[in-house]
């Protein structure tokens, strides 16, 4: 039987109203800081409404692609990807101690939001070509080795090139995503402990070794101890938590929180948004935008579950470990509970590149969800299907 494919409904309102809702929380938070507006109090509204936008019709464009079209153009993807990472180290601006951003007239970009869905697509692209070569034979335990060496390789040169910024926080986010995708490829649990351990090792030669800078390292014992430069390291953190705190269970109401009127949370239309709903809508507030939150991951795992191909299962999956794992941790750096690394909260930080990387993934999801229901399987032949597709 076939049927009209349709979009996942649930997944794009849920996408809306986290776009709207952290478009409500930027304008609040920039309102009332002439030093970012320059006087006008809907600057930053008018600039995240642009940013929406354009990120909308990315989503639609990669909606409406053929899925051929989708993985012939995912090697372009990840090259352009490694360009901009190669021209932010040559040419790129500093800012808060990271080489990230790449001013293009009058327009910031941030290459490292892009790589972040290019290690996903290059990662399942890889294993979904290595698959369909192998259909017709047994896979060996060499078979999975050269799949995981080969994962590993096309996450390596992006996370090197990131760590030379250095972006911490995006680097720990793809370590997470890279870790999610490699655990849906099939890989043995064994080798999936010896990723860990083995990552784990780096860290702790890294900080050995000096790699971080003073201001990172400064950021992680903060987080063990706010109190142990609360001018400092420990002043976000502080801050994050008293706006989070005032707004108790129904908030201050939005636009009138005093934190954030006061401007005493830094960087809080960006990486400290969370504070925002905290202290304004309060828990109820800030329970409704984790909720959505959650259903945007919910349903890219169950589009990842009902994927008839190996590189939309890939893919689908790596896209919420992606977004579970930055979630966690922007609001874990809000509550205290994670170390400040600067990362954006999805869909709702202020941001460019935030926003349009975040839009084409769900662009990618709705990709996927609409192959994987162009056709309802007979019931009796869809195990066939799913394990010819391992």
């Amino acid at each position: 039987m076939v049927r009209t494919p349709r979009l996942d409904w649930v997944l794009l309102l849920a996408v809306l109203g986290l776009v709207t809702l952290g478009t409500l929380l930027v304008w609040s938070a920039t309102s009332h800081r002439e030093d970012l507006t320059g006087g006008d109090p809907r600057a930053y509204l008018h600039k995240q409404l642009v940013n929406v936008a354009i990120g909308l019709v990315l989503m639609v464009v990669v909606t409406a692609t053929d899925h051929r079209w989708v993985r012939i153009v995912a090697p372009l993807v990840y090259l352009g990807s490694i360009c901009g990472l190669v021209l932010v180290l040559t040419m790129g601006t500093t800012v808060n101690g990271s080489r990230s951003w790449l001013q293009l007239g009058g327009m910031s970009i941030q290459p490292s939001e892009f790589a972040k869905l290019a290690v996903v697509i290059g990662m399942a692209l890889w294993v979904a070509e290595r698959t369909e070569v192998r259909r017709q034979r047994t896979v060996t335990a060499g078979d999975a080795l050269v799949d995981v060496v080969g994962m590993l390789v096309i996450a390596g040169l992006p996370g090197a090139l990131i760590l030379l910024q250095p972006d911490l926080g995006t680097m720990l986010v793809l370590s997470a995503t890279v870790f999610g995708v490699i655990a849906v490829s099939g890989a043995p649990r064994r080798w999936l402990v010896l990723l860990a351990a083995g990552g784990i090792t780096a860290a702790a030669a890294a900080v050995a070794a000096g790699f971080l800078k003073q201001y990172q390292i400064d950021r992680f014992l903060a987080f063990t101890n706010p109190d142990l430069d609360p001018r400092g390291a420990g002043y976000n953190v502080e801050q994050a938590r008293i706006a989070i705190g005032n707004g108790g269970l129904f908030g201050q109401g939005l636009f009138d929180g005093s934190q954030t009127r006061s401007g005493f949370v830094p960087e809080q239309h960006t990486d400290f948004v969370f504070t925002v709903a905290g202290e304004e809508l309060g828990l109820l507030g800030a329970g409704v935008l984790i909720a959505l939150l959650a259903v945007v991951i919910w349903r890219a795992l169950r589009i990842a579950a009902h994927s008839d191909d190996v590189f939309g299962r890939l893919a689908a999956a790596g896209i919420a470990c992606w977004f579970g794992f930055q979630a966690f941790q922007n609001i874990g750096m809000c509550l205290g509970i994670m170390p400040v690394t600067g990362v954006p909260l999805p869909f709702v930080s202020y941001g460019g590149s935030s926003m349009f990387a975040g839009l084409l993934a769900i662009g990618l999801l709705q990709n996927v969800h609409l192959r994987s229901h162009a056709s309802v399987p007979n019931r009796f032949d869809r195990p066939t299907r799913v394990l010819a597709s391992r």
